[in-house]
């Protein structure tokens, strides 16, 4: 059955109506998990199998049974190994109906369908009865319910509905038991992603300064947690505050409680600076005594930083303080964790919560609509300098004083720096009530509120009211549209000059004035494991689950190219960088499609895992701005990418197996087409050295 789906086009605009399967979200949801990388993941792995064999010889040296309940089964892998290391019986939950129908397969196929019983519930719906889902309450109880945050997932609520309800007293837990760790550190790059910094200004008359509002510095920030893979930032960009101390520890083998609380540690800086950031992580330890432990500790902080498991499903937290606070070498202060069912977030006290009655448990909440626009790469690449510095000097050739310039991007402040370089007119267009009440308070901070003409409305809409009946003679544009998820989606800036091109004036200068798409073929150290086929996991068949991964990933929206930050994830480059398309701002959005065909030469030896896609915006013909490779790669492939921005990956399928050895096809096929109707980009990239068959069957939105 085919349903009606509707869908904003991030390039054009528009609304529309798309013919989609029934079964079109879950595929979205299977294909966009992190299943694979889970079952990559040897050493969550074996540490989970120790621990649940451990377990089960406890329970049965007491001369038990060993009744297992596994809580978001996923595969039914943990349930599997439960009874292979001697439970008599074990239930599987899992909510996600598709997922609970393949752990069946899976366990039947693996031979314990007499020991496992999968039930499609949530846990907090699971019954214990003659009548209900269990017959009785289990005495071993085995989760996996844990995201980069810990409880981000819900495992408090699961946690203590299971201990209620579903298992007995004192049971045994798998993991038994889990540690929050935090660092205090000092970094400028970070705090870049939270707060505005001052934008510097360098015009003919002087320093000019954008200042950011009060409300703004004054704001506690977003109330989500920035989790990224914290390896990647280089030391240099923060400075160490304080030791690594243990937050808080949960027994997961005792009642749990979701209500909210905070603990404290106290602590004396190991040097002076300004307290900005929380770098926090976890482990858990999968028997009582913790000698069975899993970990997420950044490099820094690990036992063993060469033995390090790489993982995407579980990273490192960021948390920024409410506001940053200076901090003396020596003098003790309390680092506090607060968290409710879902979250964590932490606050700085100079003296323990005990003693201070005005210790903030409530969740921080942004009030100055920033960090509701602005997420958190956006904010620093707004206050990316250089990269300003880059706009000021290609405005500056081509601003002429009796200039009339109309700005259209999402809550930028090119506006302000076009008035600042001299423009005698300048108008910004916002599309949304939020941004427009944003900018106006930026405005109103640096006096620019009669100076600057700010328009709430859909730039398609602009009439020549709006414009005071002024022809435009700059058409600018970062571009940045809040709705882009994939690089090319801000190729609607083209779709708007277009729409705009009634208004502008004879010999109207766009800027940027082009763009072009490119591509370079990769290596990666480790993502490839996202997207690589499992077969056998710790002795147990999975292959039913790479199977339904590779369903999912056969339908048109789960196989598109994917937005990644490659700061995040290294990789090598194979061939050298192409440009695949061009797009001339200069000329309105063509009636035909563009379209390109070629081949990408490797140039290094590797394994090919994808394609990698980016954006170039050519301000003038003498400044260009990558949202990909910022530079050339180093001898051996290694590849500098722009830290503010997605880019598009396009994985080959199949992933190239790591043990196999090198060799394979010398070039990557490619056809892509850009749909100037639709604004849809459609590709495909093979690795062979000739098309032997239609290409162009993969749609990239």
């Amino acid at each position: 059955m085919k349903i009606f789906c509707s869908r904003a086009n991030p390039t054009t605009g528009s609304v529309e109506w798309l013919e989609e399967d029934e079964h079109y979200d879950y595929h979205q949801e299977i294909a966009r998990s992190s299943y694979a990388d889970m079952l990559h993941d040897k050493d969550r792995n074996v540490k989970y199998y120790q621990g649940i064999r451990a377990a089960v010889s406890r329970v049965k040296d007491r001369g038990q049974k060993a009744l297992v309940l596994d809580i978001g089964t996923g595969t039914g892998l943990l349930s599997m190994m439960a009874v292979t290391a001697g439970a008599d019986f074990c239930y599987a939950i899992e909510v996600f109906k598709p997922m609970a129908a393949a752990a069946a397969e899976i366990v039947e196929k693996n031979g314990f369908r007499d020991k496992i019983m999968v039930i499609n519930k949530h846990s907090t719906e699971v019954t214990v009865g003659p009548e209900g889902d269990m017959l009785c309450r289990a005495n071993i109880l085995v989760t996996e319910l844990f995201d980069t945050e810990l409880i981000g997932e819900g495992a408090l609520p699961s946690y203590e509905h299971a201990h209620r309800h579903l298992v007995e007293e004192n049971c045994e837990a798998v993991p038994h038991r889990a540690t929050v760790y935090a660092q205090l550190v000092e970094s400028r790059r970070m705090w870049s992603w939270n707060k505005l910094f001052p934008i510097r200004v360098q015009t003919s008359l002087g320093e000019q300064v954008i200042v950011p509002p009060v409300d703004l510095e004054n704001c506690p920030g977003a109330p989500s947690v920035c989790d990224i893979q914290l390896n990647q930032v280089s030391p240099a960009d923060f400075t160490v505050l304080s030791d690594v101390l243990p937050m808080f520890s949960i027994d997961f083998s005792k009642q749990v409680s979701s209500s909210a609380a905070c603990h404290s540690r106290q602590f004396e800086p190991l040097t002076s600076g300004r307290a900005q950031v929380v770098l926090s992580w976890w482990d858990i330890e999968m028997d009582p005594e913790g000698k069975i432990r899993c970990t997420t500790a950044p490099f820094w902080a690990h036992s063993d930083p060469e033995e390090m498991q790489w993982r995407d499903h579980w990273m490192q937290c960021v948390y920024f303080l409410p506001q940053e606070e200076p901090v003396v070498q020596g003098s003790a202060l309390c680092l506090v964790a607060h968290h409710d069912d879902y979250c964590v977030w932490y606050s700085l006290q100079r003296t323990s919560p005990e003693k201070n009655e005005r210790v903030h448990q409530m969740r921080p909440v942004c009030d100055c609509q920033a960090h509701l626009l602005w997420n958190r790469p956006r904010f620093g690449e707004i206050n990316d300098q250089d990269r300003t510095d880059r706009y000021i000097q290609a405005l500056s050739t081509v601003l002429k004083p009796d200039s009339v310039c109309l700005c259209v991007s999402d809550g930028s402040l090119l506006s302000v720096l076009a008035h600042h370089l001299g423009v005698e007119q300048v108008f910004t267009v916002e599309s949304s009530a939020a941004s427009h009440k944003l900018l106006r308070k930026i405005f109103k901070a640096n006096h620019l509120e009669d100076k600057i003409n700010l328009i709430e409305k859909r730039p398609e809409l602009l009439t020549s009211e709006d414009l005071k009946d002024r022809k435009v003679s700059l058409l600018l544009g970062e571009p940045f549209f809040t709705t882009s998820l994939l690089p090319w989606h801000n190729l609607y800036f083209w779709y708007v000059r277009t729409a705009v091109d009634r208004h502008l004036g004879p010999g109207a200068v766009v800027m940027p004035q082009a763009a072009s798409l490119h591509a370079v073929v990769v290596e990666f150290r480790d993502l490839w494991r996202i997207r690589s086929p499992c077969g056998d996991c710790e002795g147990f068949d999975v292959h039913i689950m790479d199977d339904m991964i590779k369903r999912a990933l056969d339908f048109r929206e789960s196989r598109e190219a994917e937005p990644h930050p490659l700061w995040e994830y290294p990789c090598r480059s194979l061939s050298e960088p192409r440009q695949i398309l061009a797009f001339d701002f200069r000329q309105l959005v063509p009636p035909r499609s563009l379209c390109a065909e070629g081949t990408l030469e490797l140039r290094r030896p590797g394994r090919s895992h994808a394609a990698v896609l980016w954006m170039e915006y050519h301000l003038t013909p003498e400044c260009t701005l990558s949202t990909g490779l910022l530079e050339p790669a180093d001898p051996e492939g290694g590849c500098c990418w722009n830290p503010h921005c997605k880019q598009a990956v396009y994985f080959f399928s199949p992933v190239p197996d790591p043990r196999a050895p090198l060799g394979g096809p010398q070039t990557v096929s490619y056809a892509v087409e850009f749909h100037s109707n639709t604004g849809d980009i459609t590709m495909e990239f093979r690795l062979a050295d000739t098309l032997d068959s239609p290409l162009l069957s993969n749609k990239v939105a």
